[in-house]
């Protein structure tokens, strides 16, 4: 598992003083950040280096978020597929879980546009953050 910690900015705030419901998918996606570097150690994020697309996302919102104080954000891999793989992402503020979320990331080839099985080196490295939860 991994986790960050942001602090929500002022511009994240909507007219009914919380975070915006736009807000956590910019979070989650950051916290995506050490996924990546399994397949793209040096993100160089070029079509030859960075093998994955993001296929589907979704949230489901369990209570308001504030300005005021700072936001855990956990993520791990709930699922692992022959070509596919799917993080798991909770916001946490003042140790209530404010947003869960899924993320379904794929292998993909950016110059032929296939998708193509997970490489066994980076299978094993994304079974070290697989948890099963509900």
């Amino acid at each position: 598992m991994f986790s960050i910690k942001v602090n929500p900015r002022f511009g994240d705030i909507d007219i009914l003083g919380h975070v915006n419901n736009t807000v956590p998918s910019y979070w989650f996606e950051l916290a995506r950040t050490p996924f990546m570097k399994i397949f793209d150690p040096e993100l160089a994020l070029t079509k030859k280096t960075f093998p994955l697309i993001l296929a589907h996302t979704e949230y489901d919102f369990t209570g308001q978020l504030y300005i005021k104080y700072e936001v855990e954000i956990k993520s791990w891999v709930s699922k692992i597929g022959t070509k596919s793989f799917t993080i798991k992402h909770e916001a946490f503020q003042q140790d209530r879980l404010c947003v869960k979320g899924n993320a379904v990331i794929v292998c993909f080839d950016f110059i032929t546009e296939k998708t193509f099985p997970i490489p066994e080196d980076k299978r094993k490295l994304l079974e070290e953050h697989l948890l099963f939860t509900k």
